[in-house]
């Protein structure tokens, strides 16, 4: 069909309102194994979550890739919907660390006004969360580096930068795990669990969303789908990196280190 603008109509996609469905079944699957300790629903969710996240970033990949409907108008779009996503996620991490504050800077009688609260062993910053650390700050490094190889037409770079990124973005995920297995206290343990549950939770569901997004980039690039001049999916995703980057030092400079 011909038409005289720069602009993408998205046709008529049935991903959204399954997309909805699928978050609905989710958090309902999340309740139910909450209170009932059965997981069925949940499982059910999460798999047609996955089905439905893989068929919709597809067709959108085949839009902007195959059939040339992201024009530089498009992209001036897209960048604007990402810079405000990137936004209200800030707003959203704010509110976790406003609540941290809270709590810390002025603890209440119930729980003893001292932070930590009585009884709960802290993590000690200088073992696996500063070595998360580093590992967050090097994948910053390399997801740069990656995206600096993508602008110089430099294929080989851009594959060894993005593949070492996904690495790293793993490996902190594995460490994370570990570390709430490890742990001595729960997110039921006064308002210091609830709060470094929240905030650290949160974030490495982020990160996991992240190494995803990296992860699609890398099967694209392999693909190539991203040239010199076309390549705003990877640059999302690099945003996105460094904002979970950011993310990860206010929390582990105030929950890890001062709050402990």
């Amino acid at each position: 069909m011909h038409k005289n603008h720069p602009f993408h109509l998205v046709d008529i996609s049935p991903w959204p309102i399954l997309g909805s469905l699928s978050a609905l079944i989710l958090m309902t699957g999340m309740i139910k194994w909450f209170h009932m300790f059965n997981s069925n629903l949940l499982f059910l969710g999460m798999i047609s979550m996955v089905l439905i996240m893989y068929q919709w970033w597809r067709d959108i990949s085949r839009e902007g890739t195959y059939q040339g409907l992201h024009t530089m108008n498009v992209t001036i779009g897209l960048r604007w919907g990402m810079i405000l996503f990137i936004t209200s996620e800030v707003f959203f991490f704010i509110s976790f660390f406003w609540g941290f504050f809270h709590n810390s800077l002025a603890p209440a009688i119930d729980i003893g006004m001292v932070w930590p609260p009585k009884g709960i062993q802290t993590f000690n910053p200088i073992q696996i969360p500063l070595l998360n650390t580093l590992i967050l700050l090097t994948s910053g490094l390399t997801v740069t580096w990656a995206h600096h190889s993508l602008m110089e037409n430099n294929y080989k770079q851009a594959l060894h930068g993005l593949t070492l990124t996904v690495i790293l973005g793993l490996y902190f995920s594995i460490l994370q795990g570990y570390e709430y297995y490890e742990s001595s206290f729960s997110i039921s343990d006064a308002a210091y669990g609830s709060s470094f549950f929240m905030a650290t939770g949160f974030h490495g569901i982020h990160v996991i969303i992240g190494t995803t997004f990296l992860l699609v980039c890398l099967i694209r690039h392999l693909m190539n789908h991203f040239s010199q001049i076309h390549h705003f999916g990877f640059e999302a995703a690099a945003w996105y990196w460094h904002f979970v980057d950011v993310v990860w030092l206010f929390l582990y400079i105030s929950i890890y280190w001062w709050g402990s």
